[in-house]
């Protein structure tokens, strides 16, 4: 931006700086809603059940599927949007 677009639209900073800090907001929420590690720990406490008796391997097969299948489109997102942070 040159000098004089800079003093022409010098009114618009407070807007200018309000969206650049919802933009920041909404990344970070991406980011920590799309983190697959959640999903990882809750795979291993998953395993740590059924080795301790506690779930069936039915019930063990069930969720575990859902859960990697939540971990790749989570895996898939971050892929995505690598380069946009």
């Amino acid at each position: 931006m040159g000098l004089i677009t800079q003093l022409l639209t010098l009114p618009l900073a407070p807007v200018r700086g309000a969206v650049w800090v919802m933009d920041q907001l909404v990344l970070t929420a991406e980011q920590q809603y799309y983190d697959p590690e959640p999903v990882r720990l809750r795979l291993a406490e998953l395993e740590r059940e059924l080795l301790g008796g506690r779930i069936s391997e039915e019930e063990f097969d069930r969720i575990e599927d859902d859960l990697l299948d939540e971990l790749e489109w989570r895996q898939a997102w971050q892929r995505q949007h690598q380069g946009r942070s």
